[in-house]
């Protein structure tokens, strides 16, 4: 990657990229050094969208987010910002069990994070109103097995690493695998933690399936063939049955099972493996998102009515995991048009919120968002130029 530079300052670890257009990015994300938590935001009850009650707190580490931040710290190089987040992660989760994760831990183990409103805050722009805490602490969210094991199965192949894992945390990994397993073609609130309804989220089975399927990977590696063997086997019955139960009459992959529910995290199936980016049902997906969800080049995680009626905001990650698969499937002209313009779109420090307005390009929600973050690294270390592209410019 040409013109990667990497800094850490205070409880941010900043990094920049010379894009192939020229454009040098910069991005950041916050971690908190004391327990190696990164925190999905830094502020909380910043509206989604102005007057619509859509005020959320985001002070807190999220396990959905896990896998994303993983991926981007490791094309950044930080090895011990990964490692240090990976330990607090697997520490929580050994804290609590297996069989009920929640989607959601404090920073500070053993702090309170259930919902309340502060009444006296008025709020952002007197835009309440103001939570301390979050109710998804106590939903299930089944992806959520899937992105520790993603997440973790790092530590035994990365060469950087001073000492990759061995057949001890494999076995630490093991009944969280079986546990996904038994999850993953069950209800769940899914990725977007839909407060009044519980679906089979087609997200959430491919990360139950990745999960399965990466222990078959690890196990493989540790010299466990029998379990190897166990696990393969498994992944590739329930990838089979996940494809079938989320294929639509039209041809492209619903976010449910059994629906025809259009969403953007339908997007990410080919990242995790669950099919290549050839097929011809992600082909139809691709096309799908751009009919439905695209926005004046910002894309929508979804646009059904949900708890608090029909979104108007667009999810900046979604627009980022849009360019990724525009550019993974050769259209890296329109995945380039799409980064300049989020980019455009960025405030005075170069950082981005969680939401913007498709209509008007204002910046809505928490502030600075990990997720939207970690998207800007992964589509600009995507979208950037070479070594070698840099070298021969250079000369």
């Amino acid at each position: 990657m040409a013109g990667l530079d990497l800094a850490v300052i205070g409880n941010c670890t900043v990094a920049s990229v010379i894009t192939r257009a020229g454009r040098h990015v910069w991005f950041c994300f916050s971690r908190f050094d004391d327990v190696g938590a990164i925190v999905a935001a830094l502020t909380t009850s910043i509206p989604e969208l102005p007057g619509s009650g859509r005020t959320w707190a985001n002070r807190h580490c999220w396990l959905r987010d896990v896998y994303f931040t993983i991926g981007a710290l490791i094309r950044l190089g930080t090895t011990r910002t990964m490692e240090g987040f990976l330990r607090f992660i697997l520490d929580v989760v050994h804290r609590q069990g297996f069989e009920e994760l929640a989607p959601l831990y404090p920073i500070a183990p053993g702090a309170d994070i259930e919902e309340r409103t502060a009444t006296a805050l008025a709020g952002y722009l007197g835009d309440g109103p103001v939570r301390i805490g979050n109710a998804a602490c106590g939903q299930r969210q089944n992806d959520a097995y899937g992105s520790i094991i993603l997440s973790a199965a790092q530590m035994f192949w990365d060469e950087r690493l001073p000492q990759r894992s061995d057949m001890d945390l494999y076995q630490r990994l093991r009944p969280i695998g079986e546990t996904a397993a038994q999850l993953a073609l069950r209800p769940d609130a899914g990725l977007w933690e839909f407060r009044g309804q519980s679906r089979a989220h087609t997200f959430s089975a491919a990360m139950c399936w990745a999960a399965i399927n990466r222990l078959g990977l690890i196990a493989r590696r540790v010299g466990a063939a029998d379990d190897a063997t166990m696990w393969l086997i498994r992944a590739e019955a329930l990838r089979d049955e996940i494809l079938r139960r989320a294929a639509t009459p039209e041809g492209w992959i619903s976010a449910t099972l059994d629906g025809t529910v259009m969403d953007a995290s339908t997007l990410l199936l080919p990242e995790l493996g669950l099919l290549p980016v050839t097929d011809a049902r992600f082909l139809a997906t691709l096309d799908a998102t751009k009919r439905h969800l695209l926005r004046n080049g910002f894309v929508m995680r979804y646009v059904e009515e949900d708890d608090f009626g029909r979104p108007r905001s667009a999810f900046l990650v979604c627009t980022f995991w849009y360019i990724d698969a525009l550019a993974s499937v050769g259209r890296r002209g329109e995945a380039l048009a799409l980064f300049e313009k989020v980019l455009a779109h960025r405030n005075h420090l170069g950082l981005l919120s969680e939401d913007v307005l498709p209509e008007t390009g204002e910046l809505c929600g928490n502030f600075p968002q990990t997720y939207s973050q970690v998207g800007l690294i992964q589509a600009a270390m995507r979208l950037s130029r070479s070594w070698e592209e840099g070298l021969w410019r250079a000369s």
